[in-house]
């Protein structure tokens, strides 16, 4: 059949025109200038998935994005790697949170110097910042008593507009406040608007850095939004049915995504994973459960889900995961979509079912 193939596939060769045919000598030429494109993308580095995220969307097509805190490794505990270092010596952007999320990276930072454009994205215009709640769980906080700078209270009547682009603009007010963390909680990202507004940054840093691939950021950052717009309509439908079941999550981490689909959290295990709960505070928590009624406790993928299991243990509330930075996930541009669907759908699932 070999052999039979072989005069057909020269008259075929005959009859392609010569114009459509390449040149042996330019294929080399082609490569090279294929290796060029990729050699000419800048050197940008990530420091968390949920940023990796979006900016590996706005630059496909155009290069990757390294990332630093990859596979389960979370924010809140990680240490720098000395390929983490390397990889930020060679850097031309870096895009981050801040200091109050990432402080493992405040140093080999500002060690940098000039050599990098380095973009805290938590200094992004047109944010939606909540206060850190010093208190953790079951505190007044939960039934509004916070205030933002427009004097409208935190009530959950009024959170979940899906599409809405004002922002809610509490944040000036908010960062005169002093706490343990910072003045705003740092899980910025648990909102799609606020995807929406570190993107625009991401965006004009890119078109700033690397000029030639303009055209190919922006046409990304408008898909980007667009889709951002989508899911924010998606999760809003979502937990509708279930966000005035309260429920317990394992560390406050979840008040973005609260603010923004007036879903009832009725408080956490710990403020920060950092800070293990003693015996006297999971007591504690265990009898609250049961006196208000919460339906579910959320795990975390990449911490102790025992102190979960102590706090449901005699309780009519079922446990559940939800996973805020992506430790299971896959990095990519997608991620985003997946770990934002994914708290929906988690929620949506262990709530509907209490």
């Amino acid at each position: 059949m070999k052999r039979a193939l072989g005069p057909a596939l020269d008259s075929l060769a005959l009859r392609i025109p010569a114009a459509l045919t390449i040149p042996a000598l330019a294929i080399p030429a082609l490569l090279v200038a294929g290796t060029m494109r990729a050699a000419d993308a800048p050197v940008v580095v990530t420091s968390i998935k949920p940023i990796h995220s979006l900016v590996a969307a706005i630059m496909e097509g155009v290069g990757e994005p390294a990332l630093i805190v990859d596979g389960a490794s979370s924010p809140h505990t990680y240490s720098m790697k000395p390929s983490n270092a390397r990889s930020l010596q060679e850097t031309k952007v870096i895009f981050w949170v801040g200091p109050n999320l990432e402080a493992f990276l405040e140093k080999p930072l500002e060690a940098l110097g000039s050599n990098a454009s380095v973009v805290e994205l938590d200094n992004a215009p047109g944010l939606t910042k909540l206060p850190f709640r010093e208190g953790g769980a079951f505190e007044p906080h939960d039934d509004g008593d916070h205030e933002n700078a427009s004097g409208d209270d935190h009530g959950h009547d009024h959170a979940a507009e899906p599409g809405r682009d004002d922002g809610h603009a509490h944040h000036d007010d908010h960062e005169e406040h002093e706490h343990g963390h910072g003045a705003f909680d740092t899980h910025l990202w648990l909102d799609p608007m606020n995807a929406k507004a570190m993107a625009t940054v991401i965006t004009t840093t890119l078109v700033a850095a690397d000029p030639a691939n303009a055209l190919t950021y922006q046409a990304n950052a408008k898909a980007l939004d667009d889709k951002l717009t989508a899911l924010d309509k998606e999760i809003a439908a979502t937990v509708a049915p279930v966000k005035d079941k309260p429920f317990v999550v394992f560390h406050d981490a979840y008040q973005y995504f609260e603010h923004r689909y007036g879903i009832r959290v009725a408080g956490s295990i710990t403020v920060s994973p950092e800070t293990i709960p003693g015996a006297e505070r999971v007591s504690e928590i265990h009898r609250k459960v049961g006196e208000l009624g919460a339906t579910c406790v959320f795990a975390e993928p990449q911490f102790e889900p025992r102190l979960v299991k102590v706090v449901i243990e005699g309780t009519s509330a079922k446990s559940g995961i939800l996973d805020p930075e992506a430790a299971t996930l896959k990095a990519g541009p997608d991620l985003y979509f997946t770990l934002m669907r994914g708290i929906a759908d988690s929620m949506k699932a262990c709530l509907s079912s209490a």
